[in-house]
């Protein structure tokens, strides 16, 4: 379905049985006893017709329910398959056992009376079509559906004799009663759902003769239902406590399964709308679900498996996943030789091993009206699931002027997917040349090649080859300690080391050195490498100037790199760490370009005195960090961790000058005792900063005390019109109506606080978002908050910023990581204003 995920209204009941129909059931009744009792004084039986095997209707504005047997007799002691028959408006649908995000469940209740009894309210679920939007992913039905009861018929016990009453003149050899007829009465509600949600109800009466089975007119609605109800498993299935769904089958392979999908049965177990990788693997294929915090590894695991062939047919299996036990925690059986699927697992995931990683490809059904029951699980569109953008929503990015280009969808091949997103984090690598923190360094780089003359070309390639090894080992090596932590259960994802007071700490020391540096305070190369003719010790510097880049360059996603870090931090490691060092590429792109090319060399000025002024001005930038990086930690950790962060500056800036001085000295006296004690004062100076970290490190929330709100510390004072993000909120704010645009943001985020001033807090935004009636929900994300990390992985991301805006009526939309005042107010205008 196209229109937005309905969410279960709190609008007064709507009776969907009028007195019309009430008054149609009297007098069907009335008819049915005024014929029985005519056939039975001309000694003739009762003929079914007279009664039918489908009640009145129940009529309203969006369905016709009616409840339907499969038979026009009933038989005693034998079971009477019976059912909940809607047939629903275009556009509507109703739930299944598991609504998935959003909705409820039908419910029916029948009682057997007169010549039989019974009673039953199973109803035998048929496969339930998946609809996404936005974040959401519900489980329901569209078109004509039938939810059937299995209904157990038995004679009434004399309760003096203990058994069936005694065979009367005109029953038939079997001991039935010709006259005997069957009330079934039923009361059945169901949540029916569009735009909005309005729960029905219903009360329905149905006769039957009792009498040998004979098929009614309304078998086919019930052959058609039992083909889309699963069947049992064939294939031994298993759930590893980090949800990992195994199933051992040595058939199942790329020329059997083209896509996988799983729909439990109990809700909340898992994402419902996150992206499910299949994998393969010699004994039968997997596919990696995402627990959620009411998972638990000991309890089995219940639900739907779907398999659709590559010539489109679907196999829906009811499975009972057996939990492994932790020794083998870490994949199930078929695992550890699994390799991603090559074709495109459109189920929920991509089955390439790029687009499995990055979530991105589509998991939905398309919303069409199966003939009978329409209960069958629909193919998932690659393309309807999700609006094209930058993530797996379907979106109108195309038409705002994104320009960004969308996530693999299913239909690719592996390389190409693979090679999309090595592409993109080639390019995010290259904007983050231009972050504050970062362009400094970049610029320091330029000048060294533009001192650099034609001799020293060699010397030129060589440095920019060090500063590029050292800016890839440091994209990769961070890359790796994420999926590490990821793998170890923790919710963590790109940036996650700037939610730690200690580090930022320590990074502001580390560029406050930096700062220190280019105003001539000291050099960081000690003075016997300073007069070393060997080019060594430049080589080291470089290497570590590269590391030093990525640690000032993380905590933020530039554009083109949400998609690409999705993909590396949810996909195979090998592939995971490719992509990692495209960032790195891209990110020493410019120098190594500088340094490879003669022609852009000569284009720089030529060295002069200037230079020293620039050296020396570029140290303000790094200043500016600072200060920003102390409001993170103010945000992080308060005022005390302020204090302590400052402190550690005054003794770094003390020692530097003491090292400077001693640096100094021996160009001019030589290397004496004194210059040995400034050293050691130096390092003292060192030693008094370092100390301070443990202070930094009881200054973090402690895990388990008091976890972070969904608006987080920075966010006490929201603006007005702007609330604290919950998924809860979210929910309830579109169930009511309400168009939403959620931003997720943190205090180290550069990218989200340049968004913020430029695009979302201007005057223009503003006011178009209070004519429209736009509320922003604001996720801060600045300490560790798992909510907030469970909503942008389900959204394909691992890092902030991100932006999304849920119209009260259509499909959500992805806006791009660098916003504009005419992006915001283009997305947020509804298109018929």
């Amino acid at each position: 379905m196209s229109g937005p995920l309905p969410f279960p209204s709190r609008q007064p009941s709507q009776k969907a049985h009028p007195t019309r129909a009430r008054a149609g059931r009297r007098w069907q009744g009335a008819l049915g006893k005024g014929l029985a009792g005519l056939l039975a004084c001309a000694g003739l039986p009762p003929l079914a017709a007279a009664w039918g095997a489908e009640s009145a209707p129940a009529i309203s504005a969006h369905s016709t329910a009616s409840l339907i047997s499969a038979s026009d007799t009933a038989s005693p002691g034998s079971s009477l398959h019976v059912a909940l028959r809607l047939r629903l408006k275009p556009g509507w649908h109703t739930y299944w056992l598991n609504p998935g995000d959003a909705g409820d469940p039908a419910t029916l209740r029948i009682t057997a009376t007169g010549a039989l009894r019974g009673e039953a309210q199973t109803i035998v679920w048929p496969t339930p079509q998946r609809i996404r939007d936005a974040s959401l992913m519900s489980y329901a039905y569209t078109g004509d559906v039938v939810l059937p009861v299995v209904l157990p018929m038995v004679r009434p016990v004399e309760p003096s004799a203990g058994r069936p009453p005694a065979a009367q003149p005109g029953q038939t050899p079997d001991g039935l009663s010709a006259q005997g007829l069957t009330t079934l009465s039923a009361h059945a509600n169901w949540l029916v759902c569009a735009q909005s949600c309005i729960p029905e109800e219903g009360t329905f009466t149905l006769t039957l003769p009792v009498g040998a089975p004979r098929p009614s007119a309304q078998v086919g609605l019930f052959t058609q239902a039992e083909q889309h109800t699963p069947v049992p498993s064939p294939y031994p299935v298993s759930i590893s406590p980090t949800g990992v769904l195994g199933v051992q089958g040595r058939e199942l392979n790329r020329q059997s399964v083209a896509q996988a999908w799983f729909m439990p049965q109990e809700r909340g177990r898992i994402g419902e709308a996150a992206p499910q990788a299949l994998l393969f693997g010699p004994e039968g294929l997997a596919l990696r679900l995402d627990p959620t915090a009411d998972f638990t590894p000991a309890k089995p695991l219940s639900g739907i498996l779907v398999l659709k062939a590559p010539d489109g047919t679907e196999r829906a299996l009811s499975v009972r996943a057996t939990p492994l036990p932790p020794p083998m925690a870490s994949e199930p059986s078929i695992a550890p030789s699994a390799r991603p699927a090559t074709e495109p697992n459109t189920g929920t995931t991509s089955g390439t091993a790029a687009e499995a990683a990055a979530g991105t490809a589509t998991g939905g059904t398309t919303a069409g009206t199966a003939t009978g029951t329409a209960m069958g699980a629909t193919s998932p569109d690659p393309a309807g699931d999700y609006p094209a953008g930058e993530q797996p929503m379907a979106g109108h990015l195309a038409a705002l002027g994104n320009g960004v280009p969308g996530p693999p969808h299913g239909g690719g091949e592996s390389a190409s997917g693979l090679f999309r997103l090595v592409v993109l984090g080639f390019l995010g690598g290259l904007v983050l040349n231009l972050m504050p923190c970062v362009f400094p360094i970049l610029a320091m780089k330029a000048l060294a090649v533009a001192r650099m003359g034609q001799s020293e070309r060699l010397h030129q390639k060589q440095s920019a080859i060090s500063y590029a090894a050292g800016v890839i080992l440091g994209f990769t090596a961070l890359g790796a300690l994420v999926m590490a932590l990821r793998l170890g259960g923790a919710a963590t994802g790109w940036g996650f080391q700037f939610q730690s007071t200690m580090f930022v700490g320590m990074i502001t020391w580390l560029i406050f050195a930096m700062a220190l540096n280019l105003l001539g305070v000291f050099v960081f190369l000690p003075p016997a490498f300073a007069l070393s003719s060997s080019p060594r010790h430049g080589l080291v510097h470089d290497l570590l100037t590269g590391l030093l880049a990525v640690a000032v360059a993380s905590p933020c996603t530039a554009p083109f790199m949400g998609v690409a870090i999705a993909g590396a931090l949810a996909g195979p490691p090998a592939t995971g760490l490719v992509i990692f060092a495209a960032l790195g590429i891209g990110l020493a792109a410019p120098y190594v370009l500088l340094a490879f090319c003669p022609a852009l060399a000569k284009s720089l000025p030529r060295p002069g005195a200037w230079m020293d002024y620039l050296r020396q001005f570029l140290a303000f930038p790094l200043l500016g960090t600072c200060v920003w990086l102390l409001w993170v930690a103010a945000v992080e950790g308060g005022v005390t961790t302020v204090l302590l962060v400052s402190s550690g500056m005054v003794f770094l800036a003390f020692a530097a000058w003491v090292y400077g001085i001693t640096q100094r000295r021996p160009l001019h006296a030589g290397h004496d005792r004194d210059c040995t004690a400034l050293y050691g004062v130096a390092l003292l100076g060192l030693l008094a900063a370092m100390a301070l970290l443990p202070a930094l490190l009881e200054q973090a929330p402690q895990a388990g005390a008091n976890p972070p709100s969904a608006s987080g510390p920075g966010l006490s004072a929201l603006p007005s019109g702007t609330e604290a993000f919950s998924e809860e909120r979210l929910r309830a704010l579109h169930n009511a109506g309400k168009p939403v645009f959620v931003d997720m943001t943190a205090a180290w985020c550069i990218t989200c606080l340049v968004n913020e001033r430029m695009a979302l807090n201007t005057q223009a935004t503003q006011a178009a978002m209070a004519r429209y009636g736009v509320i922003t929900l604001r996720g801060d994300w600045t300490q560790r908050n798992p909510a907030i990390t469970a909503f942008l992985r389900k959204h394909g991301r691992d890092g902030v910023p991100f932006y999304l805006f849920v119209p009260a009526h259509g499909a959500a939309v992805v806006l791009p990581q660098i916003l504009t005042p005419g992006l915001v107010i283009g997305t947020i205008t509804p298109h018929d204003k």
